[in-house]
């Protein structure tokens, strides 16, 4: 299988949601290299970027379970780049 690296933006409304977020980062905390977290206290949302390595399935795996939530909006990239399991790479143009 294939590894991408890509990001991923989170947009929680209100606080409801982000205990069911937070869980679901820390199931696939082995595909998550960076995340950054904003609340942004004046306009009730809360904001999270995430850095991503994984495959594109486990990647749809965890942006389709987040999309799923009440007042959650997700919003992937997935590069060009691949890298193999055998530690070939690849770029794509």
């Amino acid at each position: 299988m294939e590894k991408r690296i890509g990001t991923i933006t989170i947009l929680i409304i209100g606080k409801t949601a982000v205990p069911l977020v937070n869980t679901l980062l820390s199931e696939y905390g082995d595909i998550i290299l960076a995340r950054q977290g904003l609340p942004l206290h004046h306009r009730n949302i809360n904001v999270i970027s995430l850095v991503i390595e994984g495959t594109i399935e486990t990647i749809s795996a965890l942006t389709g379970k987040i999309g799923r939530l009440k007042d959650v909006e997700v919003k992937s990239i997935l590069t060009k780049y691949k890298e193999e399991q055998n530690n070939e790479q690849e770029r794509t143009e």
